[in-house]
């Protein structure tokens, strides 16, 4: 694979990137088999792991530094902090004091004495940006963390970390970590565009659109809720909703497509998420060997632009086939109390 630098670091990761959200309870639970997976990406041009702190409760990185004994200089490690971890609610969050205290965990579960990329997972809206890119910039400082991002922020607060950061002297986010696919391309519009006007990387996650792009889903055929992502979360999967039911015409129409372009879906579908310029890599996160294979086999493929041109047709670039594609809604639209005033406000006749 052509090797392309992240976010103005220097640092050369391969455009794939291996990612461990199913390695452990959350997938696959056979330690051996998540290695044989780690080995096989190394082998074949992967020099780009992530993972985070609350994949199955940090079993993701326990695997993750097992397999990566002996051959953990020639990797990109990428894990992230922000999740609950246990039922503790101080191990949560943005905060310095959790900051700190987690990375020191990451570290003893990957079995290494530095992350070359820390992560914050998701906004929190309860702690200053300040706050969170102070304790980050001392990790940097520290020598326990080679460089710093963010996972699925909108893009207005990634230009406000941008200029905390510079008002402040602080290390500087590097990348973001969107959700990108066919299915969701609402980044188009302003998260991607952002990533480019301030050099950051961006590594984009679910490119298979959480397997709605694997080929598995079809219309017309039974859904199998006993594997993957349909055996957590079954309703999301359920053909009776509308909004599946329209992701399952809009599969047919790029199956199709990728018929026509002479490539299976999921190859179709990797190789649209890396033909945006922004795009640094894109996560594959496989559960099985098998999945895996099948992934690196499509490492080759370019669209051409008739077939991005056709893919366009399908769902409009800078749009997501559906509302309930948005991954992340900021508190001022989950939070009723932020968008209405007390009803006493509102009469305004006298």
């Amino acid at each position: 694979m052509k090797l392309r630098t992240l976010g103005g670091t220097g640092i050369k990761v391969s455009p794939y990137c291996l990612g461990a959200m199913m390695f452990g309870l959350w997938g696959n639970r056979d330690h051996d088999d998540c290695a044989r997976i780690v080995d096989y990406s190394l082998d074949h041009g992967i020099n780009f792991i992530d993972t985070a702190d609350v994949y199955s409760q940090g079993e993701s990185e326990e695997i993750v530094g097992k397999a990566l004994k002996g051959k953990r200089d020639d990797v990109v490690l990428a894990t992230k902090v922000h999740g609950q971890m246990g039922s503790n609610p101080l191990h949560a969050g943005n905060s310095r004091r959790w900051i700190i205290e987690e990375v020191e965990n990451s570290l003893r579960r990957l079995q290494t004495d530095y992350i070359d990329l820390y992560q914050i997972h998701r906004p929190d809206p309860d702690t200053d940006i300040e706050e969170t890119l102070g304790a980050l910039s001392d990790l940097v400082h520290a020598g326990k963390v080679r460089a710093i991002g963010q996972s699925t922020f909108p893009a207005e607060e990634m230009v406000e970390g941008q200029w905390a950061a510079v008002r402040r002297g602080y290390e500087r986010f590097r990348c973001d970590q969107p959700p990108y696919s066919i299915l969701v391309r609402g980044i188009e519009a302003s998260v991607l565009p952002t990533c480019a006007r301030y050099g950051m990387g961006a590594i984009v996650w679910s490119p298979l659109s959480g397997g709605w792009l694997s080929g598995k889903y079809r219309k017309g055929q039974p859904v199998d809720t006993s594997s993957g992502r349909a055996r957590l979360r079954p309703e999301s999967f359920d053909p009776e909703t509308p909004a599946n039911a329209h992701r399952l015409d809009l599969v047919e129409q790029l199956v199709e497509i990728a018929d026509q372009a002479g490539v299976s879906l999921t190859h179709l579908a990797m190789a649209f998420v890396l033909s945006h310029p922004a795009v640094t890599s894109a996560i594959i996160g496989p559960r099985t060997f098998e999945q895996t294979v099948d992934l690196l086999e499509g490492v080759s493929v370019a669209l051409d632009d008739a077939t991005l041109d056709r893919i366009d047709q399908v769902v409009p670039p800078g749009t997501n086939a559906t509302v309930a594609d948005n991954p992340y809604a900021p508190i001022d639209i989950t939070d009723v109390t932020r968008r209405r005033l007390p009803l006493e406000k509102r009469e305004i006749a006298q």
